[in-house]
């Protein structure tokens, strides 16, 4: 979760008791940090740039354009276009408990130098550019963007001399990170609608069909018509993880459905999701969720007893 430091709480100004703004401006991006401290509805929040928000603290429900309303959790974020319009309630806000949210404008100028870069040194394999989304995007925070995210925040509030220059360069990493991940959306619709037909879009598909089976990145790179260096440089860079991590990605989320039956063994839920290791698949299980499989089943059990 993004923590804000000590001395940004102790230095920030509360003026207001709904989004009160404390905001830092760099060359390339503007950084807010809104608190609110009590309930409120219907509040209002458009951006002239871009914008990044990620969740802090607490919850906010949102209304936004080709949205249902939905909450708003911390380790979430959401890309908004330019002059989008944001409707915020947020039902569980009070002052010993603020729901606190960042959000980074991004000027378009360095998205724009951002987009050529990508354009140049890491084109996609259906010849398409990469670009600018004109959408809002809500995704869960990976640990790269998360840690970005909270350097970000650092730098932002630093009195350094060169913090500028810090900051540009974390920029560029942070909207290609966030491009490859609305690409893994747009290639997981793919292979469920039918559409942005691909050769990467065929192995996912392949991969989401057969992932209990054993994979092998030679097996995928001949389905894709491609050497296994290639197809392993391409897939990363369309999708900013490696073949290995989506295929393990895609099996823990099975394994954690299947954990939430009490009857399965564990050992019947690794083979079952295709891993041929117990230790292997409790370190990547750990690794993405934070608890060992045996415990995670516990833990769903006991909440499933409680209610």
């Amino acid at each position: 979760m993004i923590q804000l430091s000590d001395e940004f709480l102790k230095q920030r100004r509360l003026e207001t008791l709904v989004e009160n703004q404390t905001s830092f401006t760099m060359n390339n991006a503007a950084m807010h940090v809104f608190e609110t401290h009590e309930q409120a509805s219907s509040v209002l929040l458009q951006f002239e740039q871009p914008v990044l928000a990620s969740m802090i603290q607490g919850k906010k429900i949102m209304h936004l354009r080709d949205y249902e309303r939905f909450d708003f959790l911390p380790g979430e974020s959401l890309v908004l276009p330019a002059n989008e319009r944001m409707c915020i309630d947020f039902p569980e806000a009070m002052s010993k408990n603020p729901t606190r949210c960042l959000a980074m404008a991004i000027f378009e100028d360095k998205i724009n130098k951002v987009l050529q870069f990508m354009n140049e040194n890491m084109p996609k394999d259906n010849k398409e550019e990469w670009g600018l989304m004109d959408y809002n995007f809500h995704f869960v925070n990976d640990r790269g963007i998360f840690q970005i995210i909270q350097r970000l925040l650092f730098l932002f509030s630093e009195d350094h001399p060169s913090k500028d220059y810090f900051v540009d360069n974390m920029l560029r990493e942070l909207i290609i990170r966030i491009l490859q991940t609305n690409e893994r959306k747009i290639y997981s619709n793919a292979t469920l609608s039918l559409k942005k037909e691909s050769r990467l879009t065929e192995v996912i598909r392949y991969i989401r069909n057969n992932v209990h089976k054993p994979l092998s990145i030679d097996e995928l790179s001949k389905m894709a018509c491609m050497s296994p260096s290639h197809f392993y440089r391409l897939f990363k860079t369309e999708l900013g993880v490696s073949p290995v991590e989506f295929i393990n990605n895609e099996r823990i989320k099975l394994a954690v459905g299947l954990l939430q039956d009490p009857n399965r063994s564990i050992k019947g839920v690794y083979l079952d999701c295709g891993f041929e290791s117990r230790s292997y698949f409790n370190r990547v299980f750990k690794n993405r969720q934070h608890i060992a499989p045996k415990e995670y089943q516990d833990k769903i059990q006991k909440a499933k007893f409680l209610d």
